[in-house]
Order: structure tokens, then C-alpha cells, then sequence
């Protein structure tokens, strides 16, 4: 990939995951998307065949989200909703990992449900979303790991629906990068990721994805308020 300093976009998967999504909302996304020629956007699985149709004489990703935002679904639901996203059309699956199992040291469980969605991928990437702001360090190196064995492609920081969170930081995205990278897994960092000198940063941390709803501003170098008591994924 070529410097990100000329190249930004290629990074940024442009995201919208708000619970009042309107059709408007969508229709902006997918035109900033292919204005800015992002590398792709990341929605809500309802909305992938609406994606997928809009966006399909370009060549923006189209990301959604498994078991999310919190990772507590059952094996089945997990593996049904990642069956319909590809169906559905999806180029890439973000889901959530059993964040409860992590707590508890249930690795196995854990493993397990990211090896069912994984298995319903069709080979399609799957990243798995660790939710940095609710485990330790030694925590996230474990969900690292457990990613690795269940055959995972990505590692990533946070759904952005943490409150009070602080989404991605340079010091998490180095250590996920450290332990996956020598497997052949990448590291997306999102949650937070508002400005141009964030987004940097997290890549030269060792990310090669950054999810965001600030691509427009990133790109642009624009800056804009973070929001209140709230994580911008």
C-alpha cells in the first residue's frame, strides 16, 4: 500500500451504525464513499443488498457487523447472520467477540464463536471486534491469540458504543499488531479515529484499516468537536 500520507482513503472503511439510520443518511454514505474513493463502508446488515446495489460499478467494500454491539449472541444466531450477510452480498464481516467469555476465561467459548462465523464466511474476512475498552491488556492479548487460532483475518479495537470509552488508542493497536502480525492477521482500529494526525498514527501503530463516520473530515484534514460522553465509531 502506498504512503498513507498520499493515500488515506484506501485506508478508511466509512461507517454508519446509528440505530435512526434514514435513507438519506445512507444515500450521503455511499456518495461520500465513492467522492473521496474510500476503501469501503460499514453498515448495518439490513442495509447490505441497498449497499451492495448502490455501489456496484465501484470497487467500495461493503462491511457489516455480526453479533453486534455486543457480542452476546447464541453459536447460531452468529453463524445465521453471517450466512444472510454474504448471501445478502457482503465483502467483509466485523463482528463482535463473546466479550462476557473473555471476562469469565471461557477461551474456548470464545474461540468457538468466532470459528462458527468464520465457517459461514464463505472466505469473505472476517475482523474481530475485541472491544478494547472493557478488557485489560493481558485480556486483549488473549482475545488476540484466540482470534488467531479460530482463523480469523483482522483484529479490531471497538464497536464505538462503549460509553465512555475511548475507542482506539496507539498503545492497543501496537500491542494486537505484535501479536497477530507474525500469524498473518491485520489490525483495524476504530472508535475515536475523529482527525487526520489520529488516523496516522494508528496506522503507523501497524493498522491498515480505520473505521470511522470522520472519513470525510479525515481526508479533508477538516476537524470536528468529539461528541459528548459518546465514541465516534
Amino acid at each position: 500500500m502506498e504512503n498513507p500520507i498520499n493515500n488515506l482513503e484506501k485506508y478508511i472503511e466509512h461507517t454508519l451504525l446509528k440505530p435512526d439510520i434514514t435513507d438519506e443518511m445512507l444515500v450521503k454514505l455511499y456518495d461520500e464513499a465513492i467522492q473521496n474513493r474510500f476503501l469501503g463502508v460499514c453498515i448495518n446488515p439490513k442495509y447490505v443488498k441497498h449497499a451492495k446495489n448502490y455501489l456496484k460499478n465501484t470497487d467500495i467494500k461493503v462491511v457489516t457487523v455480526i453479533g453486534f454491539p455486543l457480542g452476546a449472541n447464541t453459536f447460531e444466531v452468529k453463524a445465521y447472520e453471517a450466512q444472510v450477510a454474504v448471501e445478502d452480498g457482503a465483502d467483509e464481516l466485523d463482528m463482535v467477540i463473546d466479550i462476557a467469555a473473555i471476562k469469565n476465561k471461557e477461551y474456548i467459548q470464545a474461540e468457538n464463536g468466532i470459528k462458527v462465523v468464520v465457517g459461514e464466511a464463505g472466505g469473505k474476512p472476517v475482523k474481530v471486534i475485541l472491544e478494547t475498552d472493557l478488557l485489560t491488556r493481558d485480556e486483549i492479548a488473549e482475545a488476540c491469540n484466540i482470534c488467531v487460532k479460530a482463523g480469523a483475518n483482522f483484529v479490531k479495537t471497538s464497536t464505538g458504543f462503549t460509553k465512555g470509552g475511548v475507542g482506539a488508542t496507539v498503545e492497543n493497536i501496537k500491542l494486537m499488531h505484535e501479536i497477530v502480525a507474525p500469524h498473518g492477521l491485520q489490525v483495524k482500529a476504530s472508535g475515536g479515529v475523529r482527525d487526520r494526525e489520529t488516523a496516522l498514527k494508528m496506522i503507523e501503530a501497524g493498522a491498515v484499516r480505520i473505521g470511522t463516520s470522520s472519513g470525510v473530515e479525515i481526508v479533508s484534514r477538516q476537524e470536528i468537536p468529539a461528541p459528548i460522553n459518546e465514541v465516534e465509531y
